[in-house]
């Protein structure tokens, strides 16, 4: 089950570009969850690359 974290210890900035609609959502989220977007968006991205199927890694 995805659980919701705080904090990692290093960090590389990048620029991405989402659909309005996920951040609208994401934003409710983590406001929600009292983190960060940062903090939701990089244990989102965690949780779909450990869950991947193995014939998609």
């Amino acid at each position: 089950m995805f659980k919701l974290q705080k904090g990692y210890d290093e960090y590389v900035n990048k620029t991405f570009r989402l659909p309005k609609e996920f951040v609208t959502e994401l934003e409710k989220i983590a406001f929600a969850n009292n983190l960060s977007l940062n903090q939701l968006v990089t244990q989102c991205l965690k949780y779909a690359i450990e869950n991947l199927e193995e014939d998609e890694k």
